[in-house]
């Protein structure tokens, strides 16, 4: 298969900013693929080589592609970077660059989508001395042969920034669509759920059709997709939702991680399915020398602990370790971790994802043994508010966020990869107007004034419509930054610049600047009001008004642990609103 025809589906694809068209164009271009070229599609469509919980990653740096880029097409590269500062997207730089380069190629071949692929693993590859180098050399043959539209996506894909906003519930309905009938979808979800290989399932359909989706199980070695949680603001409200009586365990302040424990060694992944693994060593040892049996997937909760009084600190202690490539031994005694174990979905050959919270928990109990690292999450299962409310009492002054409740009944499984009402979270922030944080995504900014010249002054903020896929503006915020987090700011945000509105992203506002949806960051206001300039659930409450955060002020939380669609949903912030209605009626 020939590159350029995968190229002319990302055309399409980013030509319409319709979910619909998007997952039509996808199946009808999926439908007639070779089952050996169908995973590098999906992957590359998505930007990736392989599936999210992979830690090979290109990641190439944008000046290494200025020099790849200049060294091809005989252009200076001082030229290239003033077209790189004027249009942003790394993609239009180098079909421009290519459209009018002053090296002919005398002996070039059309690129494959086989050798593109091969050469981008080599590039992800490339390790230790001259890496970078031989990085540069694989992109520069590969943009020798490219057409102007393949050295589009090939700048992108390199440098991390597809921009196609092709979401994996996109690719799960063109699969279904392609390969099946849509009544089917849900077999298709829970494959992709429980294996997070988006790759595996359609090469799988490829290869077997919608039977032989039956062989994707749940195994060790690839992350399940987390169950989320809804929230409600009172014990009465979640005891009604619940049947009258529920699990409620403590809502730890820390990192969530599932745990994959085999004969082979241990794995620890993020709810955005990062390896986690080699900043949290010491859990990894905590964990296997508590397991009892062969071979197990759980999660917990990592907390940071005071090493002299053993109490709970706040998340942002354990933030000192994410990331670190240096120091790590020195971070682990300084800012010592442990887990609180909450849930069992695999163990000994047995999925767990299907049985009840009760079964999933006693085979959790009896499947680790307590010690200093590894316990279990404080559990009471009760049916009397007011004993919810002494818990939960209990919660906040052992230092946690609050409380979750869980769904006792038959129907209590572990819903991979949704959000329902089997979970639901009760924090101590619900219980007065807005005074709850939520997780908003970045995609705009407004120029600084005054002492904030020459940075970002304001942030445009947005929640995401997990109906739609779409981000909804909600705020404008410009309060709780530090002039250290200011400095940085740019840092985080420039490489996902663009030059105009992102198409997922509903806004009436005009900002200065457009970003891709990509920063998370956990921001608290004074309450919730109707706004005719603000997007979020617009038309949901009042004909002609959405959702906005009155006086918003960021809480020094990037939340790096959540994907933009990970963020605070519309619907939730509509429910909040309409709980804070109930107060104010009261």
């Amino acid at each position: 298969m020939l590159f350029r025809d995968l190229v002319e589906v990302f055309d399409s694809l980013e030509a319409t900013a319709s979910r619909l068209e998007m997952t039509d164009v996808l199946a009808e271009f999926l439908a007639t693929a070779s089952c050996d070229d169908i995973a590098k599609i999906v992957y590359l469509t998505q930007g990736k080589l392989f599936a999210d919980f992979n830690p090979e990653k290109i990641g190439m740096a944008d000046k290494l592609l200025l020099r790849a880029m200049a060294f091809t097409s005989g252009i200076r590269e001082e030229e290239i970077k003033e077209t790189w500062l004027r249009k942003g997207d790394p993609g239009e730089v180098a079909r421009d660059v290519f459209a009018r380069k002053k090296q002919t190629a005398l002996f070039s071949e059309p690129l494959t989508l086989e050798r593109v692929h091969s050469g981008l693993v080599r590039m992800a590859r490339a390790q230790g001395s001259g890496s970078q180098e031989l990085r540069m050399k694989l992109v520069a043959e590969m943009l020798h042969d490219a057409t102007p539209d393949e050295a589009k996506y090939l700048a992108r894909i390199v440098t991390g920034r597809m921009r196609l906003g092709v979401a994996s519930a996109t690719v799960v309905d063109a699969l279904s669509i392609a390969f099946g009938e849509k009544d089917r979808k849900p077999e298709v979800e829970r494959a992709f759920n429980i294996t997070s290989d988006l790759g595996l399932v359609a090469s799988t359909l490829c290869r077997d059709g919608m039977n032989g989706l039956d062989s994707l199980q749940v195994r060790v070695g690839n992350p399940i997709r987390a169950m989320l949680a809804e929230r409600l603001a009172s014990p009465e409200e979640i005891l009604e939702r619940l049947d009258g009586r529920a699990a409620f365990e403590y809502k730890y302040d820390g990192v969530r991680v599932q745990a994959h424990i085999s004969k082979d060694g241990t794995r620890l992944y993020s709810r955005r399915l990062d390896d986690l693994t080699p900043q949290f060593p010491d859990v990894v040892s905590a964990l296997e020398g508590s397991f009892q049996g062969d071979e197990a997937i759980v999660e917990g909760e990592c907390v940071p602990v005071d090493i002299n009084t053993g109490e709970m600190l706040p998340f942002q202690e354990v933030s000192h370790r994410r990331g670190r490539k240096h120091g790590l031994e020195d971070a682990i005694e300084e800012y010592p971790v442990r887990i609180f174990l909450f849930d069992c979905l695999f163990i000994d050959g047995m999925d767990l994802t299907m049985e009840s919270l009760p079964r999933r928990r006693e085979a959790l109990e009896g499947a680790f043994q307590v010690s200093e690292g590894v316990t279990f999450s404080k559990k009471e299962v009760l049916d009397d508010p007011d004993k919810v409310q002494e818990f939960f009492t209990r919660a906040l002054q052992d230092g946690c966020e609050g409380l979750m409740a869980k769904s006792l009944g038959e129907g209590s499984i572990y819903r991979a990869g949704a959000r329902g009402f089997l979970w639901i979270k009760y924090k101590k922030e619900y219980r007065s107007e807005m005074t709850d944080t939520v997780d908003l995504v970045a995609v705009g900014a407004f120029a600084g004034r005054g002492r904030r010249g020459g940075v970002y002054g304001a942030l445009l903020m947005a929640t995401y419509n997990d109906i739609e896929d779409r981000f909804e503006t909600i705020c404008k915020l410009g309060s709780g930054f530090d002039d250290e987090f200011l400095a940085i700011l740019p840092g985080m945000l420039d490489a996902h610049k663009l030059e105009g509105r992102h198409h997922l992203v509903d806004s009436k506002m005009e900002a200065d600047y457009w970003f891709e949806p990509f920063l998370v960051l956990e921001v608290l206001g004074s309450e919730i009001s109707l706004s005719p300039i603000h997007t979020a659930s617009f038309s949901k409450v009042r004909e002609g008004a959405g959702l906005a955060i009155r006086f918003p002020r960021f809480t020094g939380r990037v939340r790096e642990d959540k994907g933009p669609r990970d963020a605070t949903t519309s619907s939730e912030m509509e429910g909040m609103y309409r709980h804070q209605l109930k107060r104010v009626d009261s």
